[in-house]
């Protein structure tokens, strides 16, 4: 028996300051090609140009449906600060009213 269980999309990327996460987040929501998007304070650990790093950034977790995650992931390229941004997506499995919201809000 086939799964039925409706699917979004979960994008992830990370930015240096909440200015750019909130008009990163607001920008992709009113082009709808986000449904919501969740912002996180953390600490990221890395190495970058071969120096070890320690920052504060801020994450955006972006929902969305799966077709419409690549569209997201070139937006979110073309907006972000970064030289590589980190674009993570992930499919995760919704309950079916939060998939139709989703719907609505990212197809119209």
């Amino acid at each position: 028996m086939p799964d039925t269980t409706p699917s979004i999309a979960v994008v992830t990327t990370t930015v240096a300051s909440a200015a750019d996460a909130r008009r990163l987040a607001a920008g992709a929501v009113q082009a709808r090609l986000a449904a919501c998007v969740q912002v996180q304070a953390i600490d990221s650990h890395y190495v970058w140009q071969g120096a070890q790093q320690e920052d504060a950034e801020w994450r955006l977790v972006c929902k969305t449906l799966p077709q419409a995650a690549p569209a997201l992931c070139a937006w979110l390229r073309g907006q972000h600060p970064y030289e590589v941004p980190q674009l993570l997506t992930r499919t995760e499995q919704a309950e079916a009213d939060y998939a139709d919201w989703v719907v609505q809000q990212v197809d119209g």
